[in-house]
């Protein structure tokens, strides 16, 4: 990348466009689709893989149409180049099963001028078509380089890893693969067509060695790490799970999911954990929070 290209941009973001619900998306679960998604993120837990009941990270599939719709109102479209996800964080209150009716909104909270770029916060809900709410997910869309020139609204909730849990031994270590083929699995199984993903010549035409993995299916990766170490496997017990995408993962790589336990408290325990490569950090402050 040139200097050039790496000089950060000023532009006006429309505030306007913060705190407005897009309009309802509509969702109905199956069972085939809740196993097609757990086959595509390698997750070894049978009631995942049978379509019992949706893997946590499931929860982007019924969202996905409406969850970018209100970063369109906020920032404009000649940026979009620059967008990258930055955040994600799940807050649930119950598991998503098949036969379920879905409906999602999103709006976007406000937006925060960083020296590296502007990250605009998004807060989704899911609920039933009978009003029940099923989770609610933050994420912040990223524009790197780009200079929003003010920070407006509200942030996502914080999770911010703990480096002295660093002088503890983690409570488990999970060694997981990504598969040649990972992309073409995950694209379909999650309803996310990007060509990052899925074309090599469109990758490398942005600069990358190659295709990359899908950030939430690595999520995905360590959603199941977690529940099958310290959660009996049990989806139904997981209250909140958030990430940060901290570095590119590409098909073939090797990874590791890192668990500290950080406490308990009022019938919750919290872990903290992230997911690296080699020496490299993929997913960084990790925060997860199970029902004991």
């Amino acid at each position: 990348m040139t200097a050039k290209a790496a000089a950060t941009r000023l532009v006006e973001f429309d505030d306007s466009g913060l705190e407005t619900w897009c309009d309802d998306e509509r969702f109905e679960v199956v069972q085939e689709r809740i196993a097609q998604y757990a086959a595509a993120t390698n997750d070894p837990i049978d009631a995942h893989l049978a379509g019992k009941v949706a893997s946590p990270i499931f929860g982007i599939v019924p969202v996905f149409e409406a969850m970018m719709m209100p970063v369109i109102d906020v920032a404009p479209m000649d940026i979009f180049g620059r967008v990258v996800h930055g955040e994600q964080d799940f807050h649930f209150h119950r598991a998503i099963l098949p036969g379920d009716r879905l409906v999602s909104r999103a709006k976007a909270t406000g937006y925060t001028s960083r020296s590296n770029g502007t990250a605009i916060t998004i807060l989704v809900e899911c609920r039933t078509e009978e009003g029940e709410l099923v989770n609610e997910q933050y994420l912040t869309a990223f524009f790197r380089n780009i200079d929003a020139g003010k920070t407006v609204g509200a942030g996502a909730p914080a999770h911010k890893f703990d480096e002295n849990l660093r002088a503890q031994d983690p409570v488990a270590v999970v060694p997981q693969h990504v598969d040649l083929d990972q992309t073409f699995r995950y694209a379909p199984a999650s309803g996310d067509p990007v060509p990052l993903h899925l074309d090599k010549q469109v990758a490398e035409d942005a600069g990358l060695p190659g295709i990359i993995a899908h950030g939430l299916c690595t999520m995905a990766f360590a959603s199941w790490a977690v529940l099958t170490e310290v959660a009996g496997s049990d989806a139904h017990r997981l209250r909140r799970f958030a990430v940060r995408f901290a570095k590119m993962v590409f098909p073939g790589d090797d990874l590791e999911t890192r668990i500290w336990k950080v406490g308990s408290a009022g019938g919750m325990s919290t872990y903290a954990f992230e997911t690296v490569r080699g020496e490299d950090v993929v997913l960084s402050d990790g925060l997860a929070e199970i029902a004991d």
